[in-house]
């Protein structure tokens, strides 16, 4: 392999290893609150009141890093004018930090006509109870804020390890506060619990920004010419994230009216299939990202068009198995991981229903986090702000169009067959604006891909309907062994089949696999 596939290699095991504990801590989390309180309009509730901090931290702060802020950060750290970028960064920061306090106040004066317009199909009560929810998690925003802004610069620096461990820290907080304090407070608790981990989620990357040399600067000069070219590529996004999030507020609106515990089905249906994008899509495409501004930054288009198609290309490799790996084992797993206390058969069923949608565009959603990075890096935001138009808009159009006769599993498959248009889109434009991408070797890593998963589809639930129908035992016991005996029947059978191609994103992969192993360099 090349140093620089090596190097994404190193920086996205680490991130995958850290992910992966966070996703199991963020199950937790789930597993806990629903076997608490089941699906219902209770947890409803509790999802609708993210909306609204979510949607100010996403506009402010999400987009302000993942499409502008580490472009310009990286490209003053490789060619060695950190002062100046520190300075763009503070600026940045101090002005974010005083739009996100005037439209918090804005917002939590009006919290209660938002949340109506968001779900309107909640119960009154209900409504009441998310506005109250909602008004605690503002305060959730502004340590998100800074923990996106040092996130940003440390990937930067190429330092994942700190951000990862502080969302360890997040979700484990979350757990903790929420189940010491559910019995006095209610649901109410696991609010606290999310602004108490965002808190020392921030506190956590404290001591690495110290290390890279955090210089901050109290000041609001707009003339600046790191600041001018943020604010620039900030602005389509901001105009993209707005489009994506009236997508969100359109599914969570609908699915308001179809009954209690549609929202929250959705929502963790949602969360499910957003596990392998969190550990391989995002681990991947974060690790890939500082290595693509910096070679936009010295000009090496050669080398930027290989790092975006092997990036695509391990992508592929990993998550089409993942989603059809979902889709066979998604009911024993749901019923495995949730369906105690207050959450029954019939909330698993429903959630799978969910899942099994969703997950026919999970690779699409996975390989837009590198193609998005790979625009970004080129300093271009317009072109992923239309794509995100084009497809949200047939997102809703179809969201409308099959709620009626499909529920929400309406929802879900319009989720899908969106992700699929971003996708080509995406793909079509970076091969005009860059050149030949190496499109044989993409079209055959994803019908290596999808030929394999495909056969281990069907022996994973040939395996997994066999085990339940002949075990005899306690019912959590049959699920843990079927649904155990199916992941590793599957991964092995993909991972031979897979194996005999010597594909190089498959060197990838397993280079970041040895780089963590014991006694390996």
């Amino acid at each position: 392999m090349s140093d620089t596939g090596k190097h994404v290699a190193r920086a996205a095991i680490l991130l995958m290893v850290t992910v992966v504990l966070s996703r199991i801590l963020g199950y937790g989390r789930e597993v806990v609150m629903y076997t608490i309180f089941g699906q219902n309009y209770l947890t409803d509730a509790y999802r609708a009141a993210f909306s609204i901090p979510d949607f100010l931290y996403m506009l402010l702060v999400g987009g302000a890093l993942s499409s502008a802020f580490i472009p310009i950060f990286s490209s003053c750290v490789a060619t060695d004018r950190t002062d100046e970028g520190w300075k763009s960064a503070s600026i940045v920061f101090n002005y974010t930090v005083i739009f996100l306090l005037v439209l918090t106040v804005f917002a939590y004066l009006y919290t209660r006509p938002l949340i109506v317009l968001l779900a309107p199909g909640l119960p009154a009560q209900y409504i009441s109870l998310a506005v109250t929810l909602t008004h605690i998690m503002f305060l959730q925003t502004f340590f998100m804020a800074l923990n996106g802004f040092a996130m940003g610069i440390l990937n930067s620096y190429n330092h994942f390890a700190a951000p990862a461990i502080g969302t360890l820290v997040y979700n484990l907080l979350i757990i903790l506060v929420g189940v010491a304090l559910v019995k006095q407070i209610g649901i109410a608790a696991f609010s606290y619990g999310v602004v108490i981990g965002a808190a020392l989620n921030f506190l956590v990357q404290i001591p690495a920004l110290r290390r890279v040399g955090l210089k901050y600067t109290f000041s609001f000069d707009y003339h600046d010419p790191g600041f001018r070219q943020i604010m620039i590529l900030m602005i389509p996004v901001l105009a993209g994230l707005g489009v994506v999030q009236i997508n969100l507020f359109v599914t969570q609106h609908l699915s308001s009216g179809l009954g209690s515990g549609t929202i929250s089905a959705l929502n963790l249906a949602q969360r499910i299939m957003n596990l392998p994008i969190g550990i391989f899509a995002v681990s991947i495409a974060t690790a890939i990202f500082p290595t693509l501004t910096t070679l936009t930054a010295r000009g090496e288009l050669d080398s930027f068009k290989r790092t975006s198609s092997l990036g695509l290309r391990a992508i592929f490799l990993v998550t089409i198995p993942a989603s059809l790996g979902l889709m066979a084992i998604g009911e024993p797993l749901i019923k495995l991981l949730f369906q105690q206390g207050e959450f029954t058969a019939a909330m698993a069923v429903a959630t799978n229903e969910a899942l099994f949608f969703y997950c026919i565009g999970l690779f699409a959603y996975s390989s837009i986090q590198v193609l998005n990075r790979s625009f970004y890096a080129l300093k271009d935001t317009l072109t992923p702000v239309i794509a995100a138009a084009i497809t949200i808009g047939f997102n809703i159009l179809l969201s409308i169009r099959l709620v009626e006769p499909m529920g929400h599993t309406g929802l879900a498959l319009a989720y899908s067959l969106a992700g699929f248009l971003n996708l080509i889109f995406l793909l079509t434009v970076l091969r005009v604006k860059v050149g030949k991408l190496g499109g044989s070797k993409i079209i055959l890593s994803f019908s290596i891909a999808a030929g394999a998963s495909l056969l281990m589809y069907g022996a994973v639930r040939f395996t997994i309907d066999n085990l339940m129908s002949i075990m005899g035992l306690a019912f959590k016991l049959n699920l843990l062994i079927s649904v155990g005996v199916g992941i590793l029947l599957g991964a092995f059978l993909y991972a031979v089949i897979v194996y005999l191609f010597k594909l190089e994103e498959s060197e990838l992969i397993l280079n970041m696999v040895r780089k963590r192993l014991p006694g390996r360099a």
